[in-house]
């Protein structure tokens, strides 16, 4: 629960941050696939990327809350 309150007292400008660094670890886990290295490797590769991807999205909407994250939601429907 610690981890969980100190997330939350986090600024919303983080939490953006947070949740967009998601993106590039979920392209680099499929590119990586493309790489000339064992079968055995990519699956480890594609754990780890996968996983800090998700690391980043459930932590910077943890850091958003659900007012924060209605918040970016509307900035994005303004526009």
């Amino acid at each position: 629960m610690k981890i969980k309150q100190w997330l939350q007292s986090l600024s919303f400008r983080t939490g953006v941050i947070v949740l967009i660094c998601c993106i590039p670890f979920y392209i680099l886990s499929f590119a990586q696939m493309l790489l000339p290295i064992s079968t055995t490797a990519k699956g480890i590769f594609w754990a780890v990327l996968f996983g800090l991807a998700k690391t980043c999205q459930y932590g910077g909407l943890t850091i958003l809350g659900v007012e924060g994250y209605k918040r970016l939601r509307n900035k994005f429907r303004k526009h």
